[in-house]
């Protein structure tokens, strides 16, 4: 702490308190001395990505406190789900997180699938992971190109957006959609493979796979990235587990749990693929680990479109679902950790309820805890790290 005369001290305006809330005040007393400065960042801050509001008590540059504020943007999905039939609640996954909606998708109709006990063919299955590994690979460009803005370049974002261009014209040939896909139905998919799609897709793995040691050679050996992510924000094994972090959050930091390995659902134990995981456990780490799993995404949408069968998309069962009374969850692994459904029926026609799992609420929590002693404007850096969708947290 800085040493400050009394005079000087006394000479400052008190701290205006009615800024933060009546839920927040009582965790940010106005500090004696005066030499600490309560700040918003957010609710509307370019950095949030969303209508995040991040409540920070500032000694200088230095963040001696932070708390997330959540609530800006409740939709009410979960209550939406017990007035409409399982049918019409689909469109709404896509909603939850826009930028990997096929895997909320997924978990929304594999739970159901589950809960009624119906069967989904199998090159259903491998139009499922086409295209939902190839969402996740627009996911993490997204996240790659706006994380570097936030740093200060520019340039990254114009060659990420151009690789998920080309990503988006794909998933419309067979999703009908270019972001809030709901393509995925109960026991199969809406719509086959056009002629034109895996031509398309593997002239797309080509390019990308020529893309990545530029990426590299561009960004990701830069002295001036290294500094604001290496060393920021750590994020121990220890201190994941409590918050319940998963995906690249928990992988950066030495843990190679994903869903499609530990809890296999699908096809996935067909393909050859490797968990990228790295052990610095900063904000660098969570970055190497998310390129990494574009080229896993890569080598599994090839492998199976080398051995996609022919066949129906859709299996056998009624038109209007009305699953038997019990519950089932479904999880998947998501651009941003693990996502979990668990649906309750009561034998009527719409579910009696069902629960959300998002895993950039738990990413989002450990932040106040990472925030904790750095600089201000490494804050930026560590709330990028995370991957944050504030649509799937505010859900």
């Amino acid at each position: 702490m800085r040493d400050h005369t009394a005079a000087a001290a006394a000479s400052k305006p008190p701290v205006d308190t009615s800024l933060w809330g009546d839920s927040y005040a009582a965790r940010f007393e106005p500090d004696p001395s005066g030499e600490r400065m309560i700040v918003n960042m957010g609710p509307q801050h370019p950095s949030t990505h969303g209508v995040l509001r991040v409540l920070l008590e500032l000694d200088g540059e230095y963040i001696v406190r932070a708390e997330p504020v959540l609530g800006y943007i409740h939709r009410m999905h979960e209550w939406m789900a017990e007035n409409r039939t399982y049918a019409q609640f689909i469109p709404n996954m896509g909603r939850v997180d826009y930028l990997h909606a096929l895997a909320w998708n997924w978990a929304y109709v594999g739970a159901v699938e589950r809960l009624a006990g119906m069967e989904v063919p199998e090159r259903a299955e491998y139009i499922r992971v086409i295209t939902c590994e190839l969402n996740r690979i627009s996911s993490h460009l997204l996240w790659w190109g706006a994380y570097l803005l936030d740093l200060g370049a520019f340039t990254p974002i114009m060659y990420a957006f151009d690789d998920r261009e080309r990503i988006l014209d794909i998933l419309q040939m067979v999703t009908g959609s270019r972001l809030t896909y709901s393509s995925f139905t109960f026991g199969g998919v809406s719509m086959d493979l056009p002629p034109e799609f895996i031509p398309k897709t593997r002239e797309f793995i080509a390019t990308l796979r020529g893309r990545l040691p530029m990426f590299r050679d561009l960004v990701t050996d830069n002295g001036i990235l290294l500094g604001r992510c290496e060393g920021i924000g750590i994020l121990d094994l220890d201190t994941a587990r409590r918050y319940g972090a998963t995906g690249p959050c928990l992988r950066g930091s030495g843990q190679p749990y994903d869903v499609r390995r530990a809890e296999p659902y699908s096809i996935y134990d067909r393909f050859d693929y490797r968990i990228p995981t790295e052990t610095a456990c900063d904000a660098m780490a969570r970055y190497f680990v998310r390129l990494s799993e574009i080229d896993e995404s890569l080598s599994i949408v090839e492998q199976a479109l080398d051995s996609i069968p022919d066949g129906p998309i859709q299996g056998k069962g009624p038109r209007k679902i009305r699953p038997p009374k019990g519950e089932a969850c479904f999880a998947v692994e998501g651009a941003r950790g693990k996502i979990m459904v668990m649906v309750q029926s009561d034998g009527g026609p719409n579910p009696y309820r069902v629960k959300l799992r998002a895993p950039g609420f738990s990413n989002l929590s450990l932040f106040a805890e990472l925030a904790q002693g750095t600089l201000l404007s490494d804050a930026v850096s560590i709330l990028g790290s995370l991957d944050l969708v504030i649509p799937e947290i505010d859900r």
